[in-house]
């Protein structure tokens, strides 16, 4: 007697496979693939707006009308533990030691410098006492105040790291300050007593001369910005006289050479030649250095210590924030140091740190459109984010603004078109053949730089605190 065919069970006729499998189908069908994606690309609306101009010859020679009186710099130090020094080069960037460089008389003028602790609210200097000193800022935040029509207190400015007052002090004497410095924050200042400079003075005859240089140029008739001024005659009735003139050029204006970012791309030919369907492994391996290139680019045109904008901002449109955080007063008072601002450049943490600020004030920032995007605005002029501008370690950054193009006297960048193998404007890649171990070498290059017109093209809120 046969035994009866055991049945299946239920749960094993749901287990069963009752069709391919999604795993197995995947071997006779073509994946759907993206181009290879990078993080880190970023707007870039520094190359995006600025106006270019073509330097056929690799260098850019910005003319300007003669200057009699040197622009301030920015004095650095050096720290050994709670003392201070200044470095005596920098004592170059005192307008009226700029140029000179015995190593010898820097050297027994910056020993000369006494440190100062103050705390705040203390005063530096007092207005209508006798002015004595040259007081360079260390570290701290110093506000200038003066008297108004009726005797109410003015605030005439800011001053932070590495800001001077006055070395006019030290070329007059018996005159009187017309102006208090009061600490804002803690401050460390090193102050030069008058009758310590006139002694490194009568003992250096060279230093004597180029003081008489510096004076003989600030006697001569110059505009308010500095500029040798030319003189005219208006209001005149009859036959008068008419004055003479001529415009005075600088005899040895600025020149900017273009920069260059480079790389050397390395592709197998085994993967140049195999692998490039459905996309090509040279033009991505490309694209995504180019990319890394431009970003390098905006960063060099915004940090290059020889011609990124922060270091080339002039000292009289250097400003520091009013209470710390970035307020619409602070970018008002960027605003009316020019005409015709274009554009501001924050870092996007700092757009949203002024964002604070307006909510806090009830005001709501305006938008403009920019290249076809909406981006936030101020007074109509667009807030442009960019992460280039760097953030300290105390949570600090910058806001700049400027004026653009060469009909406006403004910021322009710089580049060169049509150069050998050029593949974007500027931009080019070079075949530098096959090595023995069959690995193809391109050379991509960037050439740029940018350039200032003229002094007020540029401006920058410093040590603007992102963590209020």
């Amino acid at each position: 007697m046969t035994s009866p065919v055991n049945p299946v069970p239920p749960a094993e006729l749901v287990r069963s496979q009752l069709s391919l499998s999604t795993a197995a189908a995947r071997n006779l069908t073509t994946t759907t693939k993206s181009r290879p994606q990078m993080a880190g690309i970023s707007p870039r609306w520094l190359l995006h707006v600025l106006p270019w101009v073509q330097v056929t010859g690799g260098v850019f020679r910005v003319n300007r009308r003669r200057t009699y009186t040197v622009g301030d710099g920015r004095v650095t130090f050096t720290q050994v533990g709670p003392s201070v020094r200044v470095i005596p080069q920098e004592l170059g960037e005192l307008p009226m030691l700029r140029g000179f460089d015995d190593p010898l008389v820097l050297e027994d003028l910056a020993d000369r410098f006494v440190q100062r602790e103050l705390q705040p609210g203390e005063v530096i200097v007092e207005a209508g006492q006798p002015a004595d000193s040259i007081n360079l800022i260390v570290y701290g935040k110093v506000e200038k105040l003066g008297v108004g029509k009726y005797g109410e207190t003015t605030v005439l400015g800011t001053l932070a790291d590495g800001d001077h007052f006055s070395y006019q002090a030290l070329l007059e004497s018996q005159d009187f300050w017309q102006f208090t410095a009061r600490t804002l924050t803690p401050a460390t200042v090193l102050t030069l007593q008058q009758r310590d400079f006139e002694a490194v003075l009568r003992e250096s005859p060279a230093l004597a001369a180029h003081l008489e240089q510096f004076k003989a140029r600030a006697r001569k008739p110059q505009d308010k910005d500095g500029q040798a001024a030319i003189v005219l005659a208006a209001g005149h009735k009859g036959e008068p006289e008419l004055p003479g003139t001529f415009v005075d050029y600088e005899l040895a204006p600025r020149e900017y050479e273009l920069s260059v970012a480079q790389t050397i791309l390395r592709v197998h030919t085994r993967v140049a030649d195999l692998y490039n369907g459905p996309m090509s492994q040279v033009e991505e391996q490309l694209r995504l250095t180019i990319e890394a290139l431009r970003e390098t680019q905006e960063h060099e045109m915004i940090n290059n210590r020889e011609f990124g904008l922060l270091h080339n901002v002039d000292h009289k449109q250097r400003l520091q924030t009013r209470t710390g955080p970035p307020t619409p007063d602070d970018l008002d008072e960027l605003l009316c140091r020019r005409r015709k601002s274009r554009y501001f450049l924050a870092h996007p943490r700092t757009i949203a740190a002024f964002g604070r600020e307006c909510s806090r004030r009830g005001l709501y920032p305006q938008t403009a459109e920019v290249n076809g995007q909406i981006v936030s605005a101020w007074r109509n002029v667009p807030i442009l984010p960019c992460n280039k501008i760097p953030i300290s370690d105390t949570n600090t950054s910058s806001i700049l603004v400027m004026r653009t193009g060469l009909d406006d006297q403004g910021v322009v960048g710089l580049h060169q078109t049509g150069i050998p193998e050029e593949v974007e404007p500027s931009l080019n890649v070079r075949f530098m053949g096959i090595s023995e171990k069959a690995i193809i070498s391109y050379l991509v290059s960037a050439y740029y730089s940018v350039a200032v017109m003229i002094p007020d093209a540029l401006g920058v809120l410093e040590n603007v605190e992102l963590g209020r």
